[in-house]
């Protein structure tokens, strides 16, 4: 199954890595239209597990979401385009 995430949840104070803000991830399942939101550690496992997701920009570009993990140990999930990681996820609106 693939996804594609539509928005996000940043959680408040203080993050080091703008990345670890990331609360919750909303996304759409072009295929059967089906739609979530869920944690970004719950996103992080499924990924590691085998599940796909991805973004897309204004002019249709895509972004694979990949795994990625802090060296204090925090779990979260970055954009990566063409072997380059990326702040795609960043630039998604907030989830209502």
């Amino acid at each position: 199954m693939s996804i594609r995430i539509t928005c996000i949840n940043k959680s408040g104070g203080f993050h080091a890595d703008p990345h670890h803000a990331i609360q919750n991830l909303g996304w759409v399942n072009e295929d059967t239209k089906a739609t979530g939101k869920n944690t970004r550690l719950e996103i992080y496992n499924w990924i590691k597990k085998g599940g796909h997701a991805y973004v897309r920009d204004s002019r249709a570009n895509v972004a694979t979401v990949d795994t990625r993990e802090h060296f204090n140990g925090t779990k979260y999930v970055q954009t990566r385009a063409d072997g380059v990681f990326t702040d795609n996820l960043l630039a998604l609106p907030e989830c209502l």
